[in-house]
């Protein structure tokens, strides 16, 4: 049936870009319940059309129509008695998929996945040029690895690689830099300190604690990592 068939792929086209891009409850619903809700509403209408089909070929058909819906309809209710676990899943596919993916809330806040690693990675901008870092309360700075700082403008050529730093290899040279504006999301921070490490140490730009610091808070709710700034629409100098 043309009419339930465009109408369930309405639903389930909904189901999916709640669960994926939506952060706020609805109405009184996480994203994931209200995502699963609205696919069981689609998936109804796709079984509910079958069935009918099944039943103007044959009744043969109509009944195994019916038993197979059943079965589905089972394992929706199994699925929705499981959705934390599937919030956890659906979270770090997300992270996954979407490197550097995050989302803005209408508050201004700055939401991201965890990976399957257990890291959290952010996509942000060094003086305007996109850059992603990992999020490291344990980095005192926010550090850019040497191949990174070039591609966004530093002359790394410049620089006095002379302050010492501890890596997960060892002990490290990096060189002291001032980031005139860095942002993530609608989170903007001037003259923010950072350093520069030299080529091969780090694997990773680090989202470190001379940014983090400046944040009205940042914290981590299940697999969501949440910045938010004193003031989402106006820069801040430090």
């Amino acid at each position: 049936m043309p009419g339930l068939g465009a109408v369930s792929s309405l639903l389930l086209g909904a189901a999916i870009l709640v669960a994926l891009v939506r952060e706020d409850p609805i109405a009184d619903l996480s994203p994931l319940e209200a995502a699963m809700l609205l696919g069981f509403g689609g998936i109804c209408l796709v079984m509910a059309g079958s069935i009918i089909d099944g039943f103007r070929r044959h009744w043969t058909y109509g009944v195994q129509s019916v038993a197979l819906s059943g079965g589905i309809l089972v394992a929706l209710l199994v699925a929705y008695g499981s959705r934390s676990e599937l919030q956890t899943v659906l979270d770090r596919a997300i992270g996954d998929i979407s490197l550097g993916r995050t989302v803005v809330t209408p508050e201004g806040e700055v939401v991201a996945a965890r990976r399957s690693d257990g890291s959290f990675v952010v996509t942000g901008k060094v003086n305007g040029r996109e850059a992603r870092f990992i999020f490291d309360t344990g980095a005192s700075t926010v550090v850019l690895r040497a191949e990174n700082a070039a591609q966004l403008g530093i002359k790394t050529e410049t620089l006095n690689y002379s302050i010492p730093v501890s890596t997960a290899n060892g002990t490290a040279l990096a060189a002291s830099i001032v980031i005139e504006r860095l942002s993530v999301g609608p989170i903007t921070e001037r003259n923010v300190r950072a350093l520069v490490a030299r080529s091969g140490v780090l694997h990773a730009n680090l989202l470190g604690m001379t940014f983090l610091e400046r944040l009205a808070s940042y914290e981590v709710r299940g697999n969501r990592l949440i910045l938010r700034g004193k003031d989402s629409d106006v820069s801040r100098s430090g």
